[in-house]
């Protein structure tokens, strides 16, 4: 009796165990296999993307600046008149013929600045630059009538020397005074006699 009774139980373990491997395989059949994952290093950087190089900025050429010089009339240290020389920045490409800016220059006359500190000129306002003609080998300097009249002798004598040194300083060319389009000999009211080419001589005392 007891020999039967363990034999049931032998089968009945076996029986379990069976079912128990059909399970497992049932379960292996059924579920997908999970793929391991790669891990990534804990010293992994990511790499940037490549920048392009700047492209170094074309060094700019920079024009030296250029001055014409310009005669106007002033004090010295002792308190007496003299011609007084004053600097204008020029620039070819805007201001065109280095003379005629010059001459422009005087006829506008001294800036705010100069006459604070006494520069005047004896030019009269409202004279214009008709024309500055470069014939090759001389210059012909072209103003209106405004330029010779007005303010008395003494005043016709030191715009004419302001004329002639702002010419002379700025071009080695000799150079012809034309009123109104003609050649002036005799200027002013008091008949102020000139010789031509114009030179520091050329106004009679």
């Amino acid at each position: 009796m007891r020999k039967e009774t363990n034999q049931k139980l032998f089968l009945a373990i076996i029986g379990i165990i069976i079912i128990a491997i059909s399970i497992a395989l049932g379960l292996k059949v059924l579920l997908p296999a999970v793929e391991p994952q790669e891990e990534i290093p804990s010293t992994y950087t990511e790499t940037p993307a490549e920048q392009p190089a700047e492209q170094p900025t074309p060094t700019e050429t920079v024009k030296p600046k250029e001055y014409v010089p310009v005669v106007f009339i002033g004090k010295n240290a002792n308190g007496e008149e003299v011609y007084k020389i004053v600097k204008r920045e020029y620039d070819k490409d805007v201001d065109g013929s280095k003379l005629r800016f010059a001459i422009t220059s005087l006829i506008m006359g001294p800036v705010q600045t100069e006459k604070v500190n006494g520069i005047y000129s004896e030019v009269p306002t409202g004279t214009t630059v008709l024309h500055v003609y470069d014939k090759g080998d001389s210059i012909v300097v072209d103003l209106s009538s405004g330029f010779v009249y007005g303010g008395g002798t003494d005043s016709v004598y030191k715009r004419l020397y302001q004329l002639i040194k702002t010419i002379k300083r700025n071009t080695d060319k000799p150079a012809y005074l034309y009123i109104d389009g003609k050649q002036a000999d005799v200027i002013g009211g008091d008949g102020i006699m000139i010789s031509q080419p114009l030179s520091e001589n050329s106004i009679g005392e």
